[in-house]
């Protein structure tokens, strides 16, 4: 199955697209549920239950987190993370979670979200979330993270589905030697042809626009990660390296044209992708390639061309993130 590049390169916001990203979008899918079928007002208490991996490392991933702001309606691509942060905390310290945003219940931490260290039958990251009214259970529902941020749950798990939308494209592959074969039967480079095929999902310049806001997110989580001083979350006491060593690659290069200085050249590539890693340990905005985990190498590699070769523009970033996208898939 094709995957789209939109479907690779998701905004959220960090540790982790598996751990963070996914189970917010399972807790505001259960929170949408119950808004939308007119259930919301007659709920009382909502229990969410970690599994396996998601409890094993929820604290250090702040999975708990994650899925008190997806109850609370915020959706991974666009939630402010700082707002997000002082919201949870609120519930913390108050006991109220407003549920969906809007409908107010009280809510006990350490009762109503465990984290529970054993695995269910079909995957290690699994959360389970219930709201109950005055007369019990109101809805229930199970939820897998599958990685990158997908999200199935207990009956898509069951039928093996994946989470991206199953879309017929023109140009199928299911490896480089075929992606290869094809460009060449059809006189396209990589980036046309993967353009060709998100037009199964969308029109071209919606894909284009979509692009970019991704290059925008990318280009946000950089300059973030290379301005944030400190420590980093998680009581190992890691102190960020990005702005030391951006005020280091300053002084010493004075912003030249470095393509072709291939040492050089790595120094900054080697910064960005740090600057991005640090942002996404942090808990800030980042964007998936594929995961959050992985998420340095690809904005870095195209952070360095952007910033040093002359004449680079918006086609540039458009075609690189549908050959990456190609990789990817």
């Amino acid at each position: 199955m094709t995957i789209s590049a939109l479907d690779l390169f998701k905004i959220g916001i960090g540790p982790s697209s598996s751990h963070t990203v996914g189970p917010m979008r399972a807790a505001c899918l259960f929170a949408r549920h119950l808004r939308d079928g007119a259930g919301l007002g007659a709920v009382r208490r909502v229990e969410a239950r970690l599994y396996g991996s998601l409890a094993a490392t929820g604290i250090g991933h702040g999975t708990d987190r994650a899925v008190v702001a997806g109850l609370m309606g915020s959706e991974p691509d666009r939630v402010e993370p700082d707002a997000m942060a002082r919201a949870v905390d609120a519930v913390r310290l108050d006991g109220r979670l407003p549920l969906a945003g809007t409908h107010d219940i009280p809510f006990d931490w350490p009762r109503d979200l465990r984290l529970l260290p054993v695995a269910l039958p079909r995957h290690p990251n699994a959360l389970r979330l219930a709201a109950h009214g005055a007369g019990g259970v109101l809805h229930e529902a199970t939820y897998y993270s599958i990685g990158g941020g997908f999200v199935v749950d207990e009956a898509q798990a069951a039928a093996g589905e994946t989470g991206a939308p199953a879309v017929a494209v023109p140009l199928p592959y299911a490896s480089a030697e075929e992606l290869l074969a094809l460009c060449r039967r059809h006189g396209l480079r990589v980036a046309d042809l993967v353009l060709r095929n998100e037009a199964a999902w969308r029109p071209e310049a919606d894909t284009r626009a979509a692009l970019l806001a991704v290059w925008q997110a990318m280009k946000g989580c950089v300059a973030r990660g290379l301005r944030h001083e400190g420590v980093l979350p998680g009581g190992l006491d890691v102190v960020r390296r990005a702005p030391a060593m951006h005020r280091r690659l300053n002084a010493r290069d004075g912003q030249p044209n470095l393509i072709t200085q291939t040492f050089a050249a790595m120094d900054w590539v080697n910064l960005y992708a740090l600057a991005v890693n640090e942002e996404n340990a942090a808990g800030g905005r980042v964007v998936t390639a594929p995961t959050n985990g992985a998420a340095g190498v690809v904005p870095a590699v195209l952070h360095y061309f952007m910033d040093f070769q002359r004449g680079a523009g918006d086609a540039d970033v458009v075609d690189f993130l549908l050959a990456a996208a190609a990789v990817g898939g």
